[in-house]
């Protein structure tokens, strides 16, 4: 495999060209249009202006989780001890975000842990007050640990008085007798924070519980927002919509790897995390009818939506059929790359239809580690909007890969114009340069 040299992918930003607050008006950012290799400006609130009528507009519906706990370890004396920061990044049981977020006695997820070495064994405890003034205590007990991550067990009393029996059935979905109808999802939105990009050099403030969501996001479960939808409003939505532009959604839960940079000469070295993808079947079928009109709305509902072609493709082949004991359809990092494709991309989707209705289910289910660089193909999209995105980053290679290496006019450009960068910056819409894969 080729070496992409990730340092031919930098470019200088300086801190003040980091927008750390949103726009009082989100739909008044700068928009960039790149077109045919040309370079032109507007606002965001006239996106609609340059999508043709028969576009549709594929968005990521995830919705951000108040993910970090601040726990504190007891010293000897009973007094306040070391601070111990728990990162919740993804459930492990249940494994299911809604089933886990849902879960009201217990449920186990993978965590970075700040200052993990103060904490060295015994539980963690976090008092808790909800809403309806109900006061508990959620406690958190470290497992096993992979990489720099660790397995942590929660539980909040009364449920922690539950037995270990009782938690396990309910995390495997049976539920125990007695519910207390106090979800996981609770907890954390009473005492957790929500996890800003450490890139934005600030603590989480409140309006960030606004600001940091999309319009449109209602499913929980990711850890950074999909940051290209923050510019959208209802009154963008409905100008949209009078205009006859279709949207669809799907469901991309963001990773905390989103925020990391390639840190490795050659960025095929660079290890791309796992991401769990949620797609409607009625997303699906209204892609097949719209090919050649296809706009992802992030660089999430980008890796989702190409995705769906390897997943349909080894359908389509017999490579991948799960089986009772392994029912996860997976995309791996390097797939687009390691064999000749020969598939169409309507092929592909109808596969994904026929798996679906064989197996009776209305959501295509998966995970994807799909790294997008230069020399991809695209199957499925033709235009991206997206924001602007940090020096020697995965997604700068991924624009570069759709605009056919003018990542560098479009980014010099843009800072030479003042626009503002990153999750909170201004916005770009970029059509792709390179010609259709067969559809």
């Amino acid at each position: 495999m080729e070496e992409i040299l990730i340092e031919e992918y930098n470019y200088p930003l300086p801190d003040e060209r980091i927008a750390k607050y949103p726009l009082a008006e989100r739909d008044r950012s700068k928009l960039l249009i790149y077109r045919d290799g040309k370079v032109s400006e507007d606002l965001f609130y006239h996106v609609g202006e340059y999508l043709s009528a028969d576009s549709l507009l594929i968005y990521n519906n995830t919705r951000v989780i108040q993910a970090r706990l601040e726990f504190h370890k007891q010293s000897e004396d009973g007094t306040q001890g070391a601070r111990i920061e728990i990162f919740c990044l993804e459930p492990l049981l249940p494994h299911d975000y809604q089933l886990s977020l849902g879960s009201t006695i217990g449920c186990t997820w993978k965590c970075m842990i700040g200052n993990a070495k103060k904490w060295k064994s015994g539980a963690l405890s976090l008092p808790v007050q909800l809403p309806s003034g109900e006061e508990m205590t959620l406690s958190a007990e470290k497992g096993e640990q992979t990489g720099n991550t660790f397995a942590v067990h929660f539980t909040w009393n009364p449920a922690a008085q539950r037995s270990n029996n009782e938690v396990i059935q309910q995390c495997n979905g049976i539920t125990a007798n007695g519910d207390l109808n106090i979800s996981f999802a609770e907890i954390l939105d009473a005492v957790g924070e929500l996890p800003i990009p450490p890139y934005l050099n600030r603590k989480t403030e409140e309006s960030d519980k606004t600001t940091y969501q999309t319009v449109y996001s209602r499913i929980k479960g990711s850890v950074a927002a999909p940051t290209a939808g923050l510019h959208f409003t209802d009154n963008v939505l409905n100008g949209l919509r009078q205009k006859g532009i279709q949207t669809a959604e799907v469901t991309l839960h963001v990773g905390a790897g989103t925020f990391q940079p390639v840190k490795v000469a050659d960025a095929n070295q660079h290890t791309m995390h796992t991401e769990i993808i949620a797609v409607p079947r009625e997303t699906i079928a209204t892609l097949m009818a719209n090919l050649g009109h296809i706009v992802a709305v992030g660089t999430t509902s980008m890796r989702t939506l190409e995705s769906l072609y390897f997943i349909g493709e080894e359908l389509c082949a017999g490579f991948r059929i799960p089986d009772a004991e392994d029912t996860t359809l997976s995309v791996a990092q390097f797939a687009p790359y390691e064999q000749e494709h020969r598939l169409s991309t309507r092929e592909a989707l109808q596969a994904l239809l026929n798996y679906l209705d064989n197996t009776q289910q209305d959501t295509l289910h998966a995970e994807t580690q799909i790294m997008i660089k230069p020399g991809y193909q695209f199957r499925v999209v033709d235009q991206l909007i997206t924001n602007f995105h940090q020096p020697k980053s995965t997604l700068l290679l991924l624009v570069s890969a759709f605009v056919g290496g003018d990542w560098h006019t479009i980014y010099d450009y843009a800072l030479s114009h003042n626009f503002r960068f990153l999750s909170y910056g201004d916005s770009s819409i970029l059509s792709r340069k390179e010609p259709a894969f067969k559809l």
